[in-house]
């Protein structure tokens, strides 16, 4: 169901829906999880599940307007360009709050930022400007948002050892920037040769088969029916979890759940290009 804003009918309300179901799962698996609970160790570099929580509630503190607390000291190994250390300082500040700091914290600032995205009108969604990933219009970078905060999510999820299916908006999000960005990975990171033909068989609820050729230099889309010289199947959550960096390229390749037919030497390659998220 669309909901009216005005001028009429809004067309990115289900965007609003995405983080919305996105950080009403994150609030009720916190809920359900002790004070200590919050310094286990994350799949992200140097993070607990306190930084991650707190990384999401700095980043939509900066969109707000709040500048970004200093931080005094040398930077972490994992902290690799700006945005990275704006997003350190605001983890840093409340590496020794309490869980219901930080949970109040957390629900004060995601109210705030659905209120706000419901205050905008279709003009707004479609004004080109900063991103993550670049100048984009608004939509594009809510739609980066719900990814950052349903992988984030996930990581909690693996550091509490509590899984749940959380398909919907989130999944689809980021299992379709994945595969968007595919023809980069096997064309330019990994350096698939001319000619070479590439199956991706994901498989899930949000599976689907994608197929790359390199023709002329340049790796796209396959037209047309033809035998790939490399396939490889595997889970849509090992899957997004490589191109998230948070699992291995051994640990995709090597999994019970993956099967390759073909070159194994692409494979590998292509393994290790995979890891696109900063």
């Amino acid at each position: 169901m669309r909901r009216k804003f005005k001028g009429g009918s809004m067309p990115y309300e289900w965007l609003i829906e995405g983080l919305e179901t996105t950080w009403s799962s994150t609030d009720l698996l916190l809920s359900s999880v002790d004070e200590s609970d919050l310094d286990r160790p994350t799949p992200c570099p140097g993070w607990t599940v306190r930084d991650v929580v707190s990384h999401l509630i700095g980043f939509e503190l900066l969109l707000a307007g709040t500048a970004a607390p200093e931080f005094l000291g040398a930077m972490p190994e994992h902290v690799r360009n700006d945005i990275g250390k704006i997003n350190e300082a605001f983890v840093f500040e409340r590496r020794h709050r309490s869980k219901t700091e930080i949970m109040e914290e957390f629900r004060q600032v995601t109210r705030a930022a659905l209120a706000r995205l419901r205050g905008l009108d279709q003009a707004a969604w479609e004004v080109v400007g900063w991103s993550p990933e670049g100048q984009a219009p608004y939509h594009r970078f809510v739609e980066t948002r719900i990814l950052d905060s349903w992988i984030h999510l996930q990581d909690l999820r693996d550091a509490l050892a509590l899984p749940e299916d959380d398909h919907g908006i989130g999944e689809e999000i980021v299992v379709n920037r994945f595969e968007a960005a595919l023809p980069y990975v096997i064309g330019k990171r990994a350096q698939a040769p001319e000619g070479s033909r590439i199956r991706l068989n994901l498989e899930g609820r949000v599976g689907r088969s994608v197929e790359i050729e390199v023709l002329e230099g340049r790796a796209q889309g396959a037209k047309g029916p033809g035998e790939p010289t490399l396939e490889i199947s595997t889970p849509v959550a090992l899957f997004w979890r490589r191109a998230a960096g948070r699992i291995s390229s051994e640990a995709l390749l090597q999994a019970a759940e993956t099967n390759i037919r073909g070159d194994r030497v692409l494979a590998q390659r292509i393994a290790e290009a995979l890891a696109i998220m900063i």
